[in-house]
């Protein structure tokens, strides 16, 4: 399990300040909903996690050490936009993740690791319901589908640190309660940290452990680039979502929503 550290993190373009000061701790297999206005840094905070960015100051610890300068496959990611390859299979997609793991320079596997990657992700088809699928092309499933398709792909390498961005967004709200399931379940399971971005209340608490909100300060007109986003609210959602090595306390100087 893995906590993540920002301390002091600012993150600038070309002088526009888009976040300040963030200084937070997040604690081994939380579930971190951010929440705020758009255009307010939340990709950005997600794409620093992945180390598609980097901070202009401050640092990003992962286990007190710094966070690699370029994504590695303990951290998986999760697009609105499905992130799968139309070209290839249901079962093609998933193993695709393990094939770049597993040989960074080919791409590919052969003999006996193709034989146990193919089942790997044959039995994480099946956990998210696409067993069924596994010989579809990603035009062929629905919306849900492609999403469970998309979770599948980013769960494979068995990631320490999940990223969603807005990832159910597009989802119909029936599908959406089962994908909301879905996600629990294997964030209970995998034991890992996730950190999801969303324009949705409801689900920030439904799935979360932790809500931030971001919020950015009242430019002047002066100096309308000065100030950038910063978390203004940070509430520990009650009851928590219990798992085994969790004692389910609030943090310490966290307040506790109902």
């Amino acid at each position: 399990m893995t906590t993540i550290s920002f301390q002091n993190v600012w993150k600038e373009y070309d002088g526009k300040v888009v976040l300040e000061k963030l200084s937070l701790e997040i604690a081994p297999h939380a579930f971190v909903a951010l929440v705020g206005p758009s255009g307010c840094g939340k990709t950005t905070f997600l794409r620093m996690l992945l180390s598609e960015e980097t901070p202009t100051r401050g640092r990003i610890l992962v286990d007190g050490e710094p966070l690699p300068r370029e994504p590695t496959v303990e951290r998986g990611v999760v697009f609105q936009r499905y992130s799968v390859f139309p070209h290839l299979t249901v079962l093609q997609n998933v193993i695709l993740g393990k094939e770049f793991a597993g040989s960074k320079f080919l791409g590919a596997l052969f003999g006996a690791a193709k034989r146990k990657a193919t089942e790997e992700a044959a039995a994480l088809l099946d956990e998210v319901g696409l067993t069924a699928a596994s010989d579809k092309y990603p035009a062929q499933l629905s919306g849900g589908m492609q999403q469970r398709l998309a979770l599948a792909q980013a769960l494979i390498t068995r990631p320490k640190i999940l990223l969603l961005d807005e990832p159910f967004g597009a989802l119909d709200p029936g599908i959406k309660a089962d994908i909301h399931e879905l996600m629990l379940r294997l964030w209970k399971e995998c034991q890992m940290t996730v950190v999801m971005v969303t324009h949705d209340l409801s689900e920030a608490f439904r799935l979360g452990t932790r809500v931030l909100t971001f919020e950015r300060k009242p430019n002047s007109e002066l100096e309308p680039d000065r100030f950038g986003a910063t978390v203004t609210r940070d509430l520990d959602v009650w009851p928590p979502k219990l798992a085994p090595w969790n004692t389910g306390a609030p943090r310490k100087g966290a307040k506790a929503i109902n």
